[in-house]
């Protein structure tokens, strides 16, 4: 569990090395498109982005919209300046878009309208690109690489 631990910490902490074209062209679109969302969330879609806080959430809709925002506008501005750091920031990313994904199910089960999403239909389709936004951070920031190498590293030698 310790080479676990220093494996995932050194992951965290150490500069990342240099990245392909296509992955950073990548990250900085994915960045953008999160500081755009980010933004959004604080000003003009407030009200749309509160349909999706599910409703058991124990948190006022309002506040939720605004904190995820302010993440969003964080996240995407890393992603674009942070590139030594791009790894963690990655790996951060991916855990944003997991820990939303409630939300967009809430949507979908509660047939809550949203975006344009004004069917279950739609509501369901929009479900799957959450995942695509996982791989997207992981991949674009080359986090996806360094974490398997790091668990290589970290699994016990026989």
């Amino acid at each position: 569990m310790s080479s676990l631990r220093t494996a995932l910490t050194g992951l965290l902490t150490r500069p990342a090395g240099k990245i392909s074209a296509p992955r950073l062209i990548g990250a900085v679109a994915l960045g953008g498109a999160l500081v755009f969302a980010g933004i959004s969330h604080l000003t003009f879609a407030r009200q749309e982005f509160q349909a999706q806080v599910p409703p058991w959430f124990p948190a006022d809709k309002d506040f939720v919209v605004l904190a995820s925002g302010v993440v969003e506008v964080s996240l995407g501005a890393a992603l674009i300046v942070l590139r030594r750091r791009r790894v963690a920031v990655g790996l951060l990313a991916a855990a944003f878009f997991i820990a939303i994904f409630p939300g967009n199910i809430s949507q979908y089960a509660t047939g809550t309208d949203g975006f344009g999403l004004d069917s279950d239909r739609s509501r369901l389709i929009r479900l799957f690109f959450q995942p695509v936004l996982v791989v997207w951070a992981l991949w674009s920031t080359g986090a996806w690489r360094e974490l398997q190498t790091a668990l290589a590293e970290a699994k016990p030698r026989r």
